[in-house]
């Protein structure tokens, strides 16, 4: 019930920004809203303060002086390659993009793809991810007056949620499905740094 709860949760947020945020751009009625909701990226940098290699205990101090320390996992390869002083770098991407189409354009239902690349071995680690989930739920109603729209998932569970721009309800349609595509991608290295 938790994952129903999940869907409808993400499909509700990234609904009330997409048909509430994408105002009307002067095309012609039958065009269905679609955007990007949100787009972002974190860089965050720290400096290997301390390495123990036999426990894999892991000290890094970041500019501010704050230290963050961890046991690095079994899974990272090539943490003999760090050393005190080499720099990490972590960029986080993350993005919400939507789509409204027609019935029979798209399905009810979740879809989620992934891949993670590691350095090869003897290289400094490195990681990056990518994980794309795509949430489609159909629309079984709308208000003009109110500004809402009640959206259900595959499980048959609905929410009702306000929308910022109504005007936008004008161009969809009950059974028009709303296709949400969350990406996130990481991206971590250890480098020596120049000097």
């Amino acid at each position: 019930m938790q994952t129903n709860t999940l869907r409808i949760w993400l499909a509700a947020i990234t609904a009330v920004a997409a048909l509430g945020g994408c105002s009307s751009t002067g095309k012609t009625p039958e065009a269905l809203p679609s955007g990007t909701v949100s787009e972002g990226t974190v860089t965050a940098t720290a400096r290997v303060k301390a390495i123990d290699q036999q426990t894999r205990r892991v000290t890094l101090e970041r500019h501010d002086g704050s230290l963050i320390k961890f046991r690095a996992s079994d899974a990272v390869r090539n943490l003999p390659q760090v050393k005190v002083g080499d720099e990490v770098t972590a960029i986080f991407y993350e993005s919400v993009a939507f789509q409204v189409k027609k019935a029979g354009d798209a399905t009810l239902g979740t879809a989620v793809a992934g891949e993670v690349a590691r350095a090869e071995a003897g290289d400094k680690p490195a990681v990056a991810g990518a994980k794309v989930t795509t949430v489609t739920t159909k629309i079984t109603g709308f208000d003009k007056k109110a500004g809402t729209v009640t959206l259900q998932d595959e499980d048959g569970e609905s929410v009702t949620i306000k929308v910022r721009h109504p005007e936008n309800l004008e161009r969809i349609a009950v059974g028009d499905m709303v296709e949400i595509t969350r990406t996130e991608a990481i991206g971590i290295s250890v480098a020596t740094p120049s000097k």
